[in-house]
């Protein structure tokens, strides 16, 4: 908790706590900024901004992980004034009155358990607890789901990332227990049971660090965009991604180089492996679902092109190990995580048996975390 450093940097007063928790995506990568479908869950790993609202127009952050600090002014807001940890909620706030919004000046103190660049989407779970700190600061009531449009916005415009709205949308509206089915073209959202007494949820962190405004995510989104053109050209009725099932997508692919087909597969069938998880979990049919978990993975890795070696065996050791339904990378890729569905008793001696693979071939271990589905972003007083 952040209370007391936020105490000992701004001095005593009453404080707020907004919280937000990171996210894991169960099925369905580089499909949310294609207008197509998703299916992640909140997880038990969170961002805590202490705040308070203050008499002048400054913004002042303290990021207690890595004691550094950032400060703008609100009427000036610059992303290239800031570091880069600091774009993300000023990013926010940035977009909050771009969109006609008065906000008052904050003294922030941030503190989060989210393993950064690991995939499990540290950036939108500041954003999101940002968010919510600053509309409570300003009395501003904005509902959950356009609260994600806006800190998706602050991701694309101020820190120049061009990502989808799945991060924060789950960040913003994720339930304990489920897993959350996103359509994101219309956003049309509902919930899907996730009993942790049937499958432990095991990320296995590869380490392998991405900075994705660096990495090829804005070139395989660019790509994405190229193949959808050439196909509109003949069939204008496909507006995006959203419009296209299989069989219309095989009646159009010859129109396509080997590249771009490759990348609008990967999209249209993981559009598609994303419905029939829906059902398959409402079922209860696990074997079923964590099928589909590896051929998105092999989509993912043959097709998206956006695997790593280190995310490939950790998935094979999945595939052999006892009690495992299903695993595959997840999040944008190029190092990261793989979430793996496992039934509880077997959990442990997964993440065993994964981690000493993997130092075995790579000589070093991954951060494996045992995660649950968790309640989405909250705001609180803080305890005196």
């Amino acid at each position: 908790m952040p209370s007391k450093e936020f105490l000992d940097l701004f001095g005593p007063g009453p404080i707020s706590i907004a919280r937000a928790p990171g996210r894991v995506n169960l099925i369905g990568d580089h499909t949310d900024y294609n207008g197509g479908y998703v299916l992640p869950a909140a997880i038990d790993r969170e961002v805590r901004i202490a705040f308070r609202p203050a008499d002048d127009a400054r913004v002042e952050i303290a990021a207690l992980d890595f004691s550094e600090k950032a400060a703008s002014d609100l009427k000036s807001l610059d992303a290239a004034s800031v570091p880069a940890w600091a774009r993300y909620p000023m990013g926010v706030a940035s977009i909050l009155q771009k969109e006609g919004h008065v906000l008052r000046g904050m003294r922030m103190a941030l503190r989060s358990n989210v393993p950064i660049g690991a995939g499990l989407s540290s950036s939108a779970a500041v954003e999101a607890a940002s968010a919510l700190a600053f509309c409570h600061a300003a009395k501003l009531r904005i509902a959950p789901e356009e609260l994600a449009r806006i800190c998706q916005r602050a991701e694309n415009e101020f820190v120049g990332m061009r990502c989808g709205i799945m991060d924060q949308f789950v960040s913003l509206l994720g339930k304990s227990g489920c897993a959350l089915f996103i359509d994101c073209q219309t956003l049309q959202h509902a919930l899907a049971p996730l009993d942790d007494s049937k499958a432990q949820m095991v990320i296995c962190d590869t380490r392998v660090k991405r900075e994705l405004t660096r990495s090829p995510y804005n070139q395989r989104r660019e790509e994405c965009e190229k193949a959808l053109a050439i196909i509109r050209q003949h069939l204008p009725s496909a507006a995006t991604y959203h419009d296209l099932n299989v069989t219309l997508f095989k009646a159009q692919e010859h129109h396509l180089p080997d590249l771009l087909l490759k990348r609008a597969r990967h999209v249209v069938t993981e559009n598609g492996r994303v419905l029939h998880a829906v059902k398959v979990l409402r079922a209860g049919d696990l074997i079923a679902f964590g099928a589909l978990m590896d051929a998105s993975h092999a989509s993912l890795r043959d097709d998206f092109e956006v695997s790593c070696p280190e995310l490939d065996l950790l998935v094979d050791v999945a595939g052999r190990s006892p009690g495992v339904y299903g695993s595959r990378m997840t999040g944008a890729g190029f190092g990261g995580c793989t979430v793996t569905l496992v039934a509880p008793r077997n959990a442990a001696d997964f993440a065993q048996e994964a981690a000493a693979e993997f130092k075995a071939q790579f000589g070093r271990e991954p951060a494996v975390h045992m995660l649950k589905a968790s309640d989405g972003a909250t705001v609180e007083s803080a305890k005196p």
